[in-house]
């Protein structure tokens, strides 16, 4: 069982949805290389680790100008696997679906040591195990994708079916499913809802997912062209990458100034700002790695992530997972 008591007496913040581009350093290279970096979300606190790279020209020491686009994950996985685009954050488990569909895609940083999503409850429900789950009513998000993957990941550590409980579909409402009583208990991520909940004095206890199975989350992807025909590019954007998470880890408060930069809406008033710097303080709790660790994949991670996914019926067994991601850049960069 984890508990997590975050006091912030603020409201909830809505994020808007923005493209930005970064810039490198003027000077700092006379024929920077653009390159584009997809992520499968909006402008968020959660990506200023490569906004740090950016302002603090990490980038631009590599020859690189970022440019920054938004969209849908699946979209952003099919221009990679095409070589449209080059770069772009994106989970483990879309890799592995990728590859099973031919989708050349290779994962060269880990971002997030440990897998986020959880299940959160009001601590009145006294709901601290899994085991405590049962015939309980269970809210999530959607049947697909990281957050359900990670669901039935857990259920398969502890023994547990779905049948054991009743799963509700309740969209992006876990929050206010969990606070109106509609479920007992809700899957989401470690540093959204839970932070929003308890934020608005709300006491949650979180299983996480991490602490029964560790999957593997967000990281930098690039597609094997690239690997093959561009490894000083690919090493020069996980270089940077890396040095912008270190820096994060260990500078949180220019951190999040930083960041503000290119979400200005993370700081519209007081109470976003006490918001969206709780949400990045939980966030580097799931980036942070032992020395020498920064970036590196766990095989074992990636072999669960894909027995998972087979148990799922979502991908078939037998794909070499050596083959989807690669330690060799970020060995190489550490900070």
């Amino acid at each position: 069982m984890v508990r997590r008591r975050i006091w912030v007496s603020v409201g909830l913040w809505l994020a808007a949805s923005l493209v930005l581009s970064g810039c490198a350093i003027p000077g700092a290279s006379k024929d920077p290389q653009e390159v584009t970096l997809a992520m499968g979300f909006i402008p968020n606190v959660q990506f200023t680790p490569i906004y740090v790279a950016v302002e603090k020209g990490y980038f631009a020491e590599e020859g690189i100008t970022i440019k920054f686009d938004y969209g849908w994950e699946t979209d952003i996985l099919k221009l990679v696997g095409g070589d449209q685009l080059q770069f772009a954050i994106a989970s483990g488990d879309q890799v592995i679906l990728a590859r099973s569909q031919g989708l050349p895609l290779v994962y060269v940083m880990n971002w997030y040591r440990r897998f986020p999503v959880c299940v959160m409850s009001a601590v009145e429900k006294g709901i601290r195990t899994p085991q405590d789950l049962v015939g309980k009513r269970v809210g999530t998000p959607v049947t697909y994708g990281a957050s359900y993957i990670g669901w039935r990941a857990l259920l398969d550590r502890v023994g547990l079916a779905e049948t054991d409980m009743e799963l509700i579909s309740i969209g992006y409402t876990q929050a206010a499913a969990i606070s109106e009583n509609q479920v007992d208990a809700a899957i989401c991520y470690a540093m959204n809802e839970p932070v929003q909940m308890e934020a608005q004095g709300q006491e949650v206890d979180l299983i996480l997912v991490s602490d029964y199975a560790n999957l593997v989350s967000n990281g930098l992807i690039t597609n094997a062209k690239s690997v093959k025909e561009r490894p000083e590019l690919v090493q020069g954007m996980v270089r940077a990458a890396l040095k912008g998470l270190d820096y994060t880890i260990r500078h949180p408060d220019e951190a999040f100034e930083i960041a503000l930069i290119h979400v200005p809406e993370a700081a519209s008033d007081e109470q976003a700002r006490a918001m969206n710097r709780a949400i990045l303080d939980e966030s580097i709790e799931f980036w942070q790695a032992e020395p020498g660790k920064l970036g590196v994949s766990n095989p074992d991670d990636w072999q669960i992530s894909q027995e998972i996914m087979v148990k799922m019926g979502l991908v078939q067994d037998g794909a070499p997972v050596n083959e989807m991601y690669s330690n060799e850049f970020a060995e190489k960069g550490q900070p």
